[in-house]
């Protein structure tokens, strides 16, 4: 009977990967913790316990939206009333708040767009119409037009100053231009950073994670590791015998909690550092950053040991 009830666990863990099966999949994780967890075996409860533990690393890192975490509320609060460890019942009662906040955050922003649809909280001086509050900020693109504008209007009128003219543009230009200058802190650097930016770090390649030593977990690793004794993801507590994921930089997860996460991210969740891509285009524009960024701690030191000569 147990075999057979962790082996529809492993199944509905499975589907938990899947969003389009993830709401069905609590729900069906909730009415089996529910009938079957208060009788269970150790072992049982602990598959349990892990399978809730995965609904936390999920919701944490690939699936945001306020029906899954309410999903995951439900099953969260359910398991917090029927776990016994101290431990386990932190961790969910950090689930709990954690799922609280993010659907109050959601309900926060709901409330204000509805606030701001309605015309209640701002209203700005568009053809005609009066204002409670003042007109929005211009982008920084057309304070950057108008700076060129204003300049080019303030030399021209120099250059004219015996023309009665264009005494009015002159002061005009003047104006605006001592305006945008006391805004130039937020005007120069959006001129300024036109470069390339980095592109987005893609997965972590397949065939690395693949090959990803497996540790057992031991006495000794236990004592050694100290507090840090967790699985810094699903943040369970480790115990011997239980099968840990090693990432280059010594990091150690459990596999089911480090998938999902290298499944969108190359790096370790801890120290970043990061590993090989499947993305040829992203390995090059690394070689490239690394290559660049030698060359300038080359250039760095040549200027300190005074290797360059100015004639």
């Amino acid at each position: 009977m147990e075999e057979e009830l962790k082996q529809k666990i492993q199944e509905l863990q499975k589907q938990l990967g899947k969003k389009q099966m993830f709401e069905e999949a609590v729900s069906s994780i909730k009415s089996l913790l529910l009938q079957h967890y208060p009788s269970a075996s150790p072992s049982l409860r602990n598959s349990f316990y892990m399978v809730v533990c995965r609904v936390a690393t999920i919701l944490k890192t690939r699936y945001t939206m306020p029906g899954f975490w309410n999903a995951g509320l439900g099953l969260f609060i359910e398991a917090e009333h029927l776990v016994s460890g101290s431990a386990g019942k932190k961790h969910l009662q950090s689930c709990i708040t954690q799922a609280r906040e993010q659907l109050a955050e959601v309900q926060n922003e709901s409330e204000n767009t509805t606030s701001t649809e309605n015309g209640s909280t701002r209203r700005f001086l568009f053809e005609g119409h009066l204002t409670v509050d003042p007109e929005p900020e211009q982008p920084a693109w057309l304070e950057q037009s108008h700076l060129l504008t204003a300049a080019a209007a303030l030399l021209a009128g120099e250059s004219s100053q015996g023309d009665p003219a264009n005494v009015n543009d002159t002061e005009g230009a003047s104006n605006i231009l001592e305006h945008l200058v006391a805004r130039l802190n937020n005007i120069i650097p959006e001129i300024l950073d036109d470069g390339p930016s980095a592109p987005r770090p893609p997965p972590a390649s397949k065939q690395v994670v693949a090959n990803l030593p497996v540790t057992t977990v031991t006495d000794e690793l236990l004592t050694k590791l100290g507090a840090d004794a967790e699985c810094a993801i699903c943040r369970e507590e480790l115990v011997v015998d239980d099968k840990m994921q090693e990432l280059p930089c010594k990091h150690m997860f459990h596999p089911p909690c480090l998938k999902p996460w290298l499944d969108e991210h190359n790096s370790c969740p801890i120290c970043r550092h990061e590993l090989l891509t499947d993305d040829h285009h992203y390995e090059s524009w690394k070689e490239r950053e690394k290559e660049a960024e030698e060359d300038r701690k080359g250039a760095a030191n040549a200027i300190r040991e005074g290797e360059y000569m100015y004639v």
